[in-house]
């Protein structure tokens, strides 16, 4: 069955897409990727979602059409992979969109979550069956709602013998725990949550120093020509999340614009440099990740495989491979696992589970009270 997956994360910065053969069922899914493809957003687009994301720019009218604009721009994108892989959209049997999320609140009364891309317009355009809204029924079933690639982690990052942990460095980081597999229970004692911050203040920093003419730090060339500041970032550290036992996810509600101009503002006091700035977010992102590490994981890992935007930064690599030694620090690429689409091809396999009837979510990842079928089905 082939199955295309849409994903665009919390750095907004465009859609990724992955066409996966996918046949059986856990624990031996058998998985091959046919293409991968990122479509960056057009700059007017990229605003218009980052301003969706805010409560005071947010407004309901904004949302309600920025829904049915993100829905024709997935079409187009999964559209645009198929015709890229010498395939017609007929030989394509379902399409996994994960959406936009513009607003995460696991911790609201009741928790809510809200991402935009309408399925029935994916669906329309391409003439393709869609499973959309993952998130709504683990928080239904007293989840998080995040993270939820870890079901996916565990069926294909599994070893028999090694301790991994899944790291993906998106606009947020997350981790999940891999256990040496026992038997077919590939799911054993696995878990996730997210560790905090990615790539989303070093984004807003390098937009900020730049006056908007870079939205990301390519290749870390920026971080690379300042100096962490060790008594700002240790400062940095004591935020409350870092703290918090899992399972927790987060997202820019709390790591957006409005805590950066914070931090930007103490470090400005403090006399740094841009570069310096953006040298130290860089660096509280690896510290985030290995304090979790060796905070919440029951066993050190021995690997530690890495996807999202942030594998391809150098210097942050390089921070983790430091602080996480004595781990192996590897590239999900490595594995088969492209980076920059590991994420929409686990919405790939997500859809295929739920078109089944299987459930898709991790409990000891979420904390949803029990397995469920994930998301919501727009036939064509």
């Amino acid at each position: 069955m082939l199955v295309a997956g849409v994903m665009s994360g919390t750095s907004a910065d465009g859609v990724d897409v992955a066409l996966v053969d996918l046949r059986g069922a856990p624990p031996r899914l058998q998985w091959n990727v046919v293409h991968v493809a990122t479509y960056p957003y057009p700059p007017e687009v990229r605003a218009a979602i980052l301003e969706a994301m805010q409560p005071e720019t947010g407004t309901v009218d904004r949302l309600c059409v920025l829904n049915m604009r993100l829905g024709e721009i997935f079409a187009q994108a999964v559209l645009q992979a198929i015709e890229e892989a010498g395939l017609h959209p007929r030989e394509v049997a379902l399409i996994g969109s994960h959406g936009q999320t513009v607003w995460h609140a696991p911790d609201a009364n009741p928790p809510a979550t809200l991402q935009l891309g309408e399925a029935a317009v994916i669906a329309e355009r391409t003439g393709i069956p869609v499973v959309s809204n993952f998130r709504a029924r683990d928080m239904a079933a007293g989840g998080q709602g995040a993270p939820l690639v870890a079901y996916v982690d565990v069926l294909l990052l599994t070893h028999p013998q090694r301790v991994r942990a899944a790291q993906n460095v998106g606009g947020i980081a997350n981790v999940t725990y891999l256990p040496p597999q026992e038997g077919d229970d590939a799911l054993g004692k696995a878990f996730a949550f997210d560790t905090g911050p990615g790539n989303v203040l070093i984004d807003l920093a390098v937009a900020r120093l730049t006056g908007g003419a870079q939205t990301y730090d390519r290749d870390g060339q920026l971080a690379a020509q300042g100096q962490v500041d060790e008594t700002l970032l240790r400062a940095w550290l004591q935020h409350p999340y870092y703290q918090k036992p899992p399972p927790k996810s987060t997202g820019r509600e709390l790591f957006g614009p409005a805590y950066l101009d914070e931090l930007w503002a103490q470090a400005q006091a403090r006399g740094l440099r841009g570069e310096d700035i953006l040298a130290t977010l860089t660096a509280l992102t690896a510290h985030t990740i290995a304090w979790a590490y060796r905070e919440f994981l029951p066993a050190y890992p021995e690997e530690v495989i890495v996807s999202g935007g942030g594998a391809h930064n150098p210097v942050l690599m390089d921070h983790l491979r430091r602080l996480l030694a004595p781990a192996q620090v590897r590239t999900s690429d490595e594995l088969g696992l492209p980076v920059d689409a590991k994420e929409a091809l686990a919405f790939a396999i997500l859809a295929y589970e739920t078109w089944h009837g299987r459930p898709g979510n991790l409990p000891a990842a979420t904390g949803a009270r029990r397995p469920v079928v994930l998301g919501d089905i727009t036939l064509a």
